[in-house]
């Protein structure tokens, strides 16, 4: 686990330690220590307004009220940053991003997605992170029929962004067997348990005109759980958004569920981490709970910082979706509601440490005491490349997508394929994508359209490019102060002739980033480039292959230019022991100063 880094409490975090235990969860958005963004969105009407009279509107744009709005609606407004010109209007389009627990994207979806992308987007659809496709160029004027039509299909974009729980996710693998059924119920249940109750009631007024015929019911497993909202502690003292309240969460809250020993999710990431054990029959017995991750961080400022999750302990099934909307209500009252940049659970429970954490659970909140952690089997990113059973009489195939982007004659054809087949696709953490429910008659046929369609071997990807992932960065985001999806390939093809150069057959587990913010999850891979200028990268290394431990960042500004003289001295090192060791793993064995003494030969300027 990474050191703790020590800095000054803030005048509002010292008053509010201050305050008592009450009735009624001691919820800071309802107290006198907030920023004006917290009161905004009390004053909002449950995310409402002035969204919704905006859309009405002339405007080719939103005002910044209605983006901030916007988002929990699943939407950031953007321009394309190539075709600013002095003295000239803006180019604003709208990113929209779906919510689909566990990556499932049924088949009418997909080609509504299909569809709209074309009509009313850029043509593109992008695979998340977080297993979300991504559209991209849709016009103010146009966006209510886009959210309408994905309602209607079966799909939703509420709370893809903002400051609430984000997409709930699970392996992607469609396997009936062991304990990923399990994990994806878990997750679907989980999604629904967080669905904020004003707030939907809002998005379906919003773009769908109150039409609730659409909506999957939650289970009545989760209505039972919900009613706990409403009790001690975890109701936040809003009748209409018990949970979250009228100002919801201090930032962004993100769960992840998996199954013992599968860490596609990269678990150690989220606020909340979930391993699920089952028994021989499938059937949940309970988790291993992790709590505190999250990368995002700001150049140049200490007090933000990456942060895996650490064990919280193990609870029963019948306690965990309890104690998953109890953390969530913990960091409703205890987050940062002054300074957004130390908002995350991850600096509550860096600030106050873990057995403080799980004591204001268990006597507040949760009110059980959490068990010790169940051991678990040794992590592996899995991918699902290729073909795999998925249960009898049915398989799927794992296609790669470089960054998930899915555009041109490649997505025509995969189009196809879901129309004609009635094909479910799922998304990958690693943004790739899964074609399921395959009938063993139709196989073969698959196999020939995706050959046709260039795909000849979807098991063996160009061997970096396999777990390489990267933000989609300029034109389009406003936060990249550099490239990141556009460069990729050129930046894996130059470390791979480098590897070819010296013989070396192992890979390496790149990811690149725009900026720090962490969309791409950088800090967890075993070599980083994160945007610090126009051409100019940090430099992480350290990660390992399976997700379990971060980086650390070496050089504070990096040419791109340089990046075949910096990293040889330190391929070479690996070279030198045979690669024995992973390539994260080598940088961890070397020590700090070593790793310093093989990049300060090329006389770079190294940052710590």
């Amino acid at each position: 686990m990474e050191k703790k880094k020590n800095y000054p409490v803030t005048e509002g975090e010292r008053e509010f330690k201050q305050v008592t235990d009450t009735t009624l969860s001691p919820c800071i958005a309802n107290g006198a220590i907030k920023s004006k963004f917290e009161q905004f969105k009390v004053d909002s009407k449950y995310l409402l307004e002035p969204l919704s009279s905006e859309i009405q509107n002339n405007s080719d744009h939103f005002t910044n009220d209605a983006v901030q709005l916007l988002k929990f609606h699943g939407s950031y407004q953007q321009d394309n940053r190539e075709n600013r010109k002095k003295g000239q209007a803006k180019d604003w389009q709208m990113m929209l991003r779906l919510r689909s627990p566990g990556g499932r994207i049924p088949a009418s979806l997909f080609l509504a997605l299909d569809d709209l992308s074309n009509r009313l987007g850029n043509g593109t659809l992008r695979a998340t992170t977080r297993q979300a496709f991504q559209m991209h160029g849709i016009r103010k004027d146009d966006l209510h029929e886009v959210i309408g039509t994905i309602v209607r299909s079966m799909g939703s974009t509420l709370s893809a962004c903002g400051d609430i729980s984000r997409n709930v996710m699970a392996p992607a693998a469609p396997y009936e067997k062991g304990g990923y059924p399990a994990a994806r119920q878990l997750a679907n249940e989980i999604a629904d348990l967080l669905t904020p109750s004003a707030a939907e009631q809002a998005y379906i007024d919003l773009w769908v005109d109150g039409d609730l015929s659409y909506r999957i019911k939650p289970s009545n497993k989760v209505k039972s759980i919900r009613k706990k909202q409403l009790e001690g502690a975890v109701f936040s003292g809003d009748q209409k958004e018990p949970l979250y309240g009228s100002s919801y969460m201090p930032r962004k809250f993100k769960c992840a569920v998996t199954v013992p020993g599968d860490n596609s999710v990269d678990l150690l990431t989220n606020d909340i981490g979930l391993v699920a054990f089952t028994n021989s029959n499938g059937l949940l017995k309970g988790c291993n709970v992790y709590v505190g991750g999250g990368m995002g961080r700001t150049h140049n400022n200490e007090q933000t910082f990456a942060r895996i999750a650490e064990p919280l302990g193990y609870a029963e099934k019948q306690d965990v979706l309890h104690l998953v909307q109890s953390i969530l209500a913990l960091q409703r009252d205890y987050g940062d509601r002054k300074t957004r940049r130390h908002a995350r659970m991850k600096y509550l429970i860096h600030d106050q440490g873990l057995a403080w954490f799980k004591r204001e659970l268990e006597k507040k909140y949760f009110k059980k005491i959490i068990k010790p952690l169940q051991k678990e089997p040794s992590n592996k990113l899995y991918d699902y490349l290729g073909w795999h059973k998925q249960s009898s009489g049915k398989w799927f195939v794992g296609l790669p997508l470089l960054s998930g982007r899915l555009a041109g004659s490649l997505k025509e054809g995969l189009s196809q394929l879901v129309d004609r087949y009635k094909l479910e696709v799922r998304l990958t953490p690693n943004q790739d994508l899964l074609l399921c429910n395959i009938g063993a008659h139709q196989k073969r046929s698959i196999i020939d359209d995706l050959i046709s369609l260039g795909i000849n071997n979807p098991k063996q990807p160009k061997r970096l490019e396999r777990h390489a992932i990267a933000c989609p960065a300029l034109p389009l985001c406003g936060l990249a102060v550099t490239e990141a999806e556009r460069r990729l390939p050129t930046v894996l093809d130059r470390v791979e002739n480098l590897l070819l150069k010296l013989d070396i057959e192992k890979s390496i587990l790149i990811r690149m980033t725009g900026c720090p913010n962490g969309c791409a999850r950088p800090y967890m891979a075993e070599l980083a480039l994160v945007g610090s200028g126009i051409n100019d990268y940090q430099l992480w290394l350290g990660g390992t292959p399976n997700l379990q431990s971060l980086a650390k960042p070496y050089l504070h500004r990096m040419p791109i230019d340089e990046l075949e003289k910096t990293l040889l001295p330190l391929l070479m090192s690996w070279k030198a022991i045979g690669c024995r060791l992973s390539f994260g793993e080598h940088i961890q064995s070397l020590g700090d100063q070593e790793v310093i003494d093989l990049l300060t030969k090329n006389d770079q300027s190294v940052h710590r």
